[in-house]
């Protein structure tokens, strides 16, 4: 079957892709050091800023590239965005200071934009009785990519460098685009009645849909309690109790060991909410989750954090994937790549929000307390899903 082609190719890609991006994305705070920033306030700060970049162009812009996809089609913006993505980590190796970074992770929100474009693909190739399988299955192969790329990415931070990697992975998403071209097949939506809906008519479907509204919400909320910690954690990991001759390769540890379980529970997740309704395994999972942020703050052994961070990568794959799942099941087909844009925007408003917030209460109170408010996101979420989703239309 055609779609299960796709999906199996797109999971490939989505892994290579999301493998490059993860060899780095924990060690930006100590890319920002390297340009110049030495106070650990102000690095804090500046790494908000170059988390948040890519996301501040993004926000608007996504909305617009899913309208384009649902009238072009969606294997196009695939490819815009994933060598997009290549040319602008190209920028980000070249930069000589924490402006020419912020810069280039600007220019990447503005062209890329890989994993919003390839639900969108999966979404509206795949029968809707199969999306949360296939959804979950997508979110297995980016957990998986995000899993061993902190893994290699600490290894060769110690070893050769943190710029040479940008290198890298500008090459590996060079490599899946490539992939994407010649393997991954759509069918012709020319002549489809999805090309008549306009982004305006998209956002005025789900500004009188009570039931998108609240989703795309609970999508805001949970990305800005996970984008709150990434600029920090580095740091957060320089305040426990290890040999800091191996910060990167403890940091790329810790935060792998959270993909691994994020990739076992989310088919897990897809499967089960095939048989209990989503608000309660959005409850249970949001409950889990903000447990085991809290847990971060009064922990300093890295044993007892790696095993905090397992059950929150367990959490976090009954999160996002079951949101999107409810996104697209309450979707009609013919809207679904243009409304799969505007939730890949919430999720990029979570993204800026998040870390832009996070520098901030770190330049005056510490790395640590972040934990504790993501921890408050995520159990805003459990108590917003309960009672208030539907599974479909």
């Amino acid at each position: 079957m055609s779609w299960r082609r796709n999906l199996f190719l797109m999971c490939i890609c989505q892994f290579i892709a999301m493998l490059g991006m993860s060899l780095v994305i924990p060690f930006l705070p100590l890319f920002v050091r390297e340009l110049g920033v030495t106070d650990v306030h102000e690095t804090a700060q500046w790494s908000g800023f170059v988390f948040s970049g890519p996301f501040l162009l993004s926000f608007f812009l996504v909305p617009f590239w899913g309208f384009l996809g649902d009238k072009y089609g969606r294997k196009l913006m695939v490819i815009r965005a994933i060598f997009g993505l290549a040319l602008a980590q190209l920028f980000v190796g070249l930069s000589q200071n924490v402006y020419q970074l912020v810069a280039a992770r600007l220019i990447q929100g503005a062209i890329s934009g890989f994993l919003p474009a390839s639900l969108a693909l999966i979404s509206t190739t795949t029968p809707k009785e199969k999306t949360g399988y296939a959804l979950g299955i997508l979110q297995s192969a980016t957990s998986a990519g995000m899993v061993l790329g902190p893994f290699f990415g600490g290894t060769l931070a110690d070893t050769i460098g943190i710029r040479p990697i940008f290198f890298l992975v500008a090459g590996l998403c060079a490599l899946s685009g490539l992939l994407v071209i010649i393997l991954v097949k759509e069918n012709k939506i020319s002549d489809s009645p999805q090309t008549k809906y306009r982004m305006r008519q998209n956002f005025q479907f789900i500004f009188n849909f009570k039931q998108l509204k609240i989703l795309l919400l609970l999508i805001v909320i949970a990305q800005t309690g996970i984008g709150f910690i990434q600029p920090l954690f580095a740091l957060y990991v320089e305040t426990l109790n290890i040999d800091h001759n191996y910060l990167a390769t403890t940091a790329g540890v810790l935060y792998g060991i959270m993909g691994i379980f994020t990739v076992i529970a989310a088919p897990f997740w897809g499967k089960l909410s095939e048989k209990i309704s989503s608000n309660k395994l959005l409850l249970i999972a949001a409950s889990i989750g903000s447990v085991c942020y809290a847990l971060h703050f009064v922990l300093y052994e890295p044993l007892s954090v790696m095993i905090v961070r397992a059950f929150l990568g367990f959490a976090l794959g009954g999160i996002l994937p079951v949101i999107y799942t409810l996104v697209s099941h309450n979707t009609p087909l013919e809207r679904r790549g243009g409304i799969m844009g505007f939730a890949s925007s919430a999720q990029i408003l979570g993204n800026l929000m998040g870390p832009i917030l996070s520098g901030m209460i770190a330049l005056h109170y510490g790395v640590r307390l972040g934990f504790l408010i993501s921890a408050g996101f995520f159990l805003v979420v459990g108590l917003i899903s309960f009672g208030k989703i539907k599974n479909s239309l």
